[in-house]
């Protein structure tokens, strides 16, 4: 440049503008976290549009939300993104080629029809290609960004599920557009299972389990002000609101196991300079839940009594076997070829018979995936098994690295998902865990939770 020469310069205006394009470059969204919200929305508020508003709208949301997860793995192959993950993405291809194969094998042997294997290719694939995609394609601006539209759903969802919880069963939030008073889940006799936004009470269930990783993740996150501690404080409020007034036992065990994990991780690998901190938020956590137990203690109650009742009628360690393995008779009804993969689902007994026929094909996951695929099914487990070693063993690496818990709470939450949630006999379940496995692998992109910026 001449020296003589005056420096170009912006004109005022023009750098004025500049100056937002700039900020709004920063804070923009890409189109792949857009796609991953949206679907994470739908599958989030699906369930109240059909029970309070139509029950037609069923079939088009899930079509609507399995478009957008497609047009996400579409999008992940066209540019390139698979790249970030080979390993996953040749093991994906891999497994998807097992499936299809297998289920066109149950077609020709005629164990099976062209609908419900098209059902059962959306259940066993869509959503694990859907989370990888998501996973490779968000950058940590999106993974932030999702993890604070999840969080503000539990927090709008505690108001919803304690107005459920101290409404009677045939109050208009507890209720469904196709379902009588008779029909609705209750904990005891006037107090009902609460369902929040989802169709089912196991859709609360999950929704709370997948999300208690993340909040519980807040405490560690770095706060700038006391706002932001205020912040992770109600999220935590909202998480244990929905556990008490869920009724679920399974809810109940879940969030106190993840709540010891967080204390006992937060003082295993939290440096010594940061222990101090580490025993406040283990003082704000007791706290609030010792705060949030006398309000609901009324809920706390008909969960206990829902307990001893259950004791009384059922083994709890047969049950929890039962979770993880099977019903006792699975042995007996299994063959090595299968009933027909998606054949289990609720959206096969709906699209055959247009209602919801429950448990047909085993009522756990592990059941169902045995009974439906055969060996496949046997395959299937063992991939899953191998997901949670590697997935644990990463995540015990980068919580030593980054001396904090938070990996490692959220992959064994999503070990316990793998093997106990219902992902491919619910339409809420598949879809969840999808958004569950693919902040599970950003979490291991970004292990460093920054939540508060």
């Amino acid at each position: 440049m001449n020296p003589s020469t005056p420096p170009r310069t912006m004109a005022p205006g023009a750098a004025a503008l500049a100056r937002p394009a700039a900020s709004a470059a920063k804070v923009r969204l890409s189109v792949t976290g857009r796609l991953f919200i949206s679907v994470m929305l739908i599958v989030i508020f699906e369930g109240a549009i059909r029970k309070w508003v139509a029950e037609s709208s069923t079939l088009p949301l899930i079509l609507l939300r399995d478009l957008l997860a497609a047009y996400t793995v579409g999008r992940a192959f066209t540019h390139g993104h698979f790249a970030r993950h080979p390993q996953l993405a040749l093991l994906m291809l891999a497994w998807s080629c097992c499936v299809i194969g297998w289920g066109l094998l149950q077609l020709v042997l005629g164990e099976s029809n062209f609908a419900v294997l098209t059902i059962g290719l959306r259940f066993w694939l869509l959503y694990l290609w859907f989370a990888l995609a998501a996973a490779v394609g968000m950058s940590e601006r999106d993974y932030v960004t999702a993890l604070r539209v999840l969080l503000a759903t539990l927090v709008l969802m505690a108001p919803l599920a304690v107005l459920q919880h101290f409404s009677p069963p045939g109050a208009f939030v507890n209720r469904s557009l196709d379902i009588d008073e008779a029909d609705i889940f209750v904990v005891i006799a006037g107090v009902v299972r609460t369902t929040g936004t989802f169709s089912f009470t196991s859709g609360f269930t999950i929704f709370v389990g997948l999300c208690a990783p993340f909040a519980l993740g807040a405490f560690e996150a770095r706060k700038r002000n006391p706002v932001h501690m205020l912040v992770a404080l109600i999220v935590f409020g909202a998480l244990v609101t929905c556990s008490l007034v869920s009724g679920a036992r399974a809810s109940v065990i879940y969030i106190g196991a993840m709540l010891v994990l967080f204390l006992l991780g937060n003082l295993l690998f939290a440096p010594l300079r940061r222990k101090g901190w580490a025993l406040l938020a283990a003082f704000f956590v007791a706290l609030t839940v010792a705060i949030l137990a006398f309000v609901f203690q009324g809920a706390i109650e008909a969960t206990q009594e829902r307990f001893e009742v259950a004791a009384q009628n059922e083994d709890l360690l047969e049950r929890i076997t039962s979770i993880f393995l099977g019903e006792a008779d699975l042995a007996d009804k299994m063959n090595w070829l299968g009933a027909g993969i998606g054949i289990g689902s609720n959206l096969a007994q709906y699209v055959q018979f247009s209602s919801r026929t429950i448990f047909v094909y085993g009522e756990t996951e592990a059941a169902r995936t045995l009974l439906e695929g055969g060996l496949l099914g046997v395959l299937f487990v063992l991939l899953k098994f191998a997901v949670i070693v590697g997935g644990l063993a990463r995540a015990l690496l980068l919580s030593l690295k980054t001396q904090a818990v938070f990996p490692s709470l959220v992959w064994a939450a999503i070990a316990l998902a793998l093997v106990s949630w219902p992902a491919i006999g619910q339409l809420s379940a598949n879809g969840l865990l999808g958004i569950f496995l693919a902040l599970g692998l950003l979490s291991q992109r970004y292990p460093r939770l920054r939540l508060f910026g």
